[in-house]
């Protein structure tokens, strides 16, 4: 029997090949998300991973699914109240950032 036809390297290639097909998956959703972060929240890409990342641990939800949940928000204009609230709270703390033309924020005190 040649190594091809072992099917226990078969099936150890299948699994690695289906591991890397939910990766390119969740690398894509993740990736969306943080596009949605960027453009909504005015911050730049690495804020928008940071404000992503937040989320997720401070509402104790896989990062896939808390980008899943801003993906589905996007769309529906629904989002469940305690990732709302660690979404806006993580904004307010990363952002928003100035774009560029805009004119200077200047806050009372």
């Amino acid at each position: 029997m040649s190594p091809d036809d072992d099917p226990d390297q078969i099936f150890a290639l299948q699994e690695q090949v289906r591991q890397l097909k939910e990766a390119v998956v969740s690398h894509a959703v993740v990736d969306q998300a943080i596009g949605m972060i960027v453009v909504l929240g005015r911050v730049g890409p690495d804020e928008g991973w940071a404000v992503l990342k937040e989320v997720s641990q401070h509402t104790n939800i896989k990062l896939r699914n808390v980008a899943e949940t801003i993906l589905v928000w996007g769309r529906t204009g629904v989002m469940p109240e305690p990732v709302r609230a660690a979404l806006e709270d993580s904004l307010d703390r990363h952002g928003p950032t100035r774009v560029p033309g805009d004119p200077p924020v200047i806050r009372s005190r």
